[in-house]
């Protein structure tokens, strides 16, 4: 009899601990599932298609503050590296919906890129996204806040350049009508006034472009431009002065790095650089040409043997119209205007451009911009992404 009871009673311990075992892995299959929506979470249908489409800057967080989504637009201007928005400002925004629930729009002003004092003047629309996610909007408006002030200091720099050009058309073309009866003076007046219809023609191009620099929607910053290809080009359209003048010049850039941003005005602003160093060597002087990848930035150096800078000048070198060596300027046919594109050209796509310099032996200018991080891609295994690199005057 006691043999049964103790029969009954293993038996009845051994269903107890099957069904106790059963429910604990019940309990972690829940739990591993629940893990699992966390760390995979869904997005709400038809986000993906509508961030594509996105001129503007789009971005979705999770609770943790990853970026889970982010639209080209978000990309090229900087405001996510890593999967991680890169502005605290942005970052307390989407804070401040979560604990109140209800959609914020705001002005926010940020850096633009990682280095130098161009910034971005943000409409920024935040608002939740289903009951986990956060949608944060931003369109830029920054150069709507600084045309005014543009164009006021613009028209009173432009009038003043162009009085000495056309006071000289002016003057050779009075002095032509008196000389009608002499035709080598003719011919020299007529030379001279050629010189001036080309400076004038050249000052006015470049008006233009620099123009069209501080306009809005002045560039695409959503297309990816091969800095190696840029400065094949740059260079390519300097070969015939540089020969002429005796100079040689070095390339050395293969960096397979892209930028986001229009590549004909990044070939413009690599361009004027490197007619700049031409101008300023002397013949038989050599002109370098080199790129390289620091981290997230992209550095372009121009480096040349010419006249140099006076420390006093470094800094008004990319001002509209100033000109270190005026006699050589004019001579060159130099408007003023070479360096202050390059410095709009380059802020334009959230980067900024340095100078050194010693007087006597020469000058180098970088260009550094912030290098393309690739679109967050969904379904992709980590969310993170992908390297594109991976994807196949002075005036």
């Amino acid at each position: 009899m006691d043999s049964t009871w103790s029969v009954l009673t293993a038996l009845a311990f051994g269903i107890f601990l099957g069904a106790a075992f059963m429910v604990v892995l019940h309990m972690a299959e829940r739990r591993g599932s629940s893990a699992a929506k966390v760390v995979a979470p869904t997005i709400p249908d038809g986000v993906d298609q509508v961030l594509d489409v996105l001129e503007s800057a789009g971005v979705v967080l999770d609770p943790s503050n990853n970026v889970l989504r982010a639209s080209p637009g978000a990309l090229a201007m900087g405001l996510v590296r890593q999967q991680s928005l890169v502005h605290p400002e942005l970052l307390e925004l989407a804070a401040s919906v979560r604990r109140g629930g209800e959609p914020l729009v705001d002005e926010v002003t940020l850096a633009r890129g990682p280095f130098g004092d161009s910034t971005l003047r943000l409409h920024v629309r935040v608002a939740r996204l289903g009951t986990r996610f956060v949608l944060l909007l931003a369109e830029d408006r920054t150069e709507a806040h600084r045309l005014d002030e543009v164009r006021r200091d613009f028209v009173a720099n432009i009038s003043h350049e162009l009085k000495t050009p056309i006071a000289s058309v002016s003057l050779l073309a009075e002095a032509l009508d008196q000389a009608a009866d002499e035709p080598e003076q003719v011919r020299r007046f007529a030379g001279r006034l050629s010189v001036e219809a080309t400076r004038l023609a050249h000052i006015t191009s470049e008006v233009i472009e620099l123009s069209r620099l501080q306009a809005r929607d002045a560039l695409r910053p959503d297309r990816l431009v091969r800095v190696d290809k840029v400065i094949a080009a740059a260079v390519d359209q300097n070969r015939v002065v540089a020969g002429g003048k005796q100079v040689e010049v070095a390339v050395r850039a293969s960096t397979k790095a892209e930028v986001y941003g229009d590549q004909a005005l990044l070939i413009v602003a690599v361009h004027n650089l490197i007619a700049n160093a031409i101008a300023y060597s002397n013949p038989g002087g050599r002109v370098g040409v080199g790129a390289k990848v620091d981290g997230d930035v992209v550095e372009i150096a121009v480096t040349d043997q010419g006249i140099g800078i006076e420390a006093d000048e470094l800094e008004r070198v990319f001002e509209r119209f100033y000109r270190v060596d005026q006699a050589r300027s004019r001579n060159t046919g130099g408007s003023g205007l070479g360096l202050s594109i390059v410095k709009h050209t380059v802020q334009n796509h959230g980067g900024d451009v340095r100078v050194w310099s010693q007087p006597g032996r020469g000058s180098t200018f970088m260009i550094r911009l912030p290098r393309a991080e690739a679109a967050i891609e969904p379904g992709s295994d980590d969310g993170r992404a992908t390297d594109s690199s991976e994807r196949g005057d002075r005036t």
